[in-house]
């Protein structure tokens, strides 16, 4: 069982369950190996739900999967930190024409510090998740991995956790497949054992969706779909909902090959667009970046989205830029960075804005 070398049989573990089957597995795992275990689930989000772990169906199959292992069960209320720190964040970036991960921020500020801070304040020792990673001790302090599933690892979305969060962090299902954690689900009885995994931004309901939900707390505006010579070659009806990359759902831009979304100017609400050979790059922009443990030199693995794949590329000693060896798809703004050397994390940043491949024309 991958986690801190200070868990000791009978420390006190607060165990985040979310309602799904890998954090009822987790908490069963650490009880059965002997710890003080007791069972939070974070209410985040207030208002509705539908996708994603802040439901209260979600709740309620924490509770009761608390209840068939015997132990304690809370419920913590961190709705205004989620609000200050993911809610408002998820929304500027879209007003910016920057797209957000909500989940690494969710769990840079809530899921982790916020956690442990209450774990301090009520006599826990150390925290536990069903994330799908590991967490690898050795002579420099713990260190982040992959977990073994690699269709599951999840040491993306856990990127900026630091030594003062691993060296108190237990990942019981790291070291397991997401079949082993069913079959271990079934072989308990636990309610949780074929619940689907949730994949969706909690907040945003599969009804309404984000146009809507963006469109109740910042004005939509219209933008302009201009080519990389700066002609105008058709609209968007809200720029905000436009990410780096995309080909579907543009405004007319007339016949031929497909167009690709190269760039997104909030200023001035343009959109550029270019052919497929024209999205590649082979430098991405970096900011807030983190060593791990000091900088890297030579080539690492980059991954660029949770279950995308590491591809080959150096990390400018200061953090500024990804140098990718081959050219690749732009990376669009807002997006997670995360360096690898063969498991292990070793650095992690969020893409910023590549330089705008052409003059913008204010003519129409």
């Amino acid at each position: 069982m991958a986690g801190s070398a200070n868990g000791a049989r009978g420390a006190r573990v607060l165990v985040a369950m979310s309602g799904g089957v890998d954090s009822s597995v987790a908490a069963a795992l650490l009880l059965e190996a002997g710890y003080d275990v007791a069972g939070v689930t974070m209410k985040l989000w207030g208002g509705p739900s539908d996708t994603g772990c802040c439901s209260v169906s979600d709740v309620d199959d924490a509770r009761w999967v608390a209840d068939q292992l015997g132990i304690e069960h809370h419920v913590f209320n961190f709705g205004d930190d989620f609000e200050r720190h993911v809610v408002e964040p998820y929304v500027a970036d879209h007003a910016a024409g920057r797209t957000p991960n909500p989940c690494v921020e969710c769990n840079r500020h809530i899921k982790f510090h916020r956690l442990l801070r209450r774990a301090d304040a009520l006599g826990f020792d150390l925290v536990a998740t069903g994330h799908h990673a590991r967490v690898v001790n050795g002579s420099g302090g713990p260190r982040l991995a992959r977990g073994v599933d690699e269709a599951k690892d999840q040491s993306y979305v856990l990127h900026m956790l630091d030594a003062s969060v691993l060296d108190r962090l237990l990942l019981p299902v790291g070291e397991t497949t997401k079949d082993e954690v069913r079959r271990e689900a079934e072989a308990r009885g636990l309610v949780t054992a074929r619940k689907p995994d949730s994949q969706d931004v909690c907040f945003i309901t599969a009804s309404a969706g984000r146009r809507k939900f963006l469109g109740q707390r910042i004005p939509m505006r219209p933008g302009r779909l201009v080519d990389t010579a700066g002609r105008q070659v058709g609209t968007v009806e809200s720029f905000e909902l436009v990410t780096v990359g995309q080909r579907r759902g543009l405004g007319a831009v007339g016949g031929g090959s497909p167009r690709y979304v190269l760039d997104v100017d909030a200023g001035s609400a343009t959109v550029t667009v270019g052919d497929r050979a024209a999205l590649d790059c082979s430098v991405t922009p970096l900011k807030e970046w983190r060593w791990t443990n000091g900088p890297v030199q030579g080539p690492v693995g980059v991954q660029t989205s949770a279950h995308g794949p590491a591809e080959s590329a150096t990390i400018d000693a200061g953090g500024s830029s990804v140098n990718w060896d081959e050219p690749r798809r732009r990376v669009a703004p807002g997006q997670s960075v995360v360096a690898y050397q063969g498991d292990f994390v070793v650095g992690g940043g969020i893409a910023d804005r590549t330089a705008a491949p052409h003059r913008i024309s204010t003519s129409s």
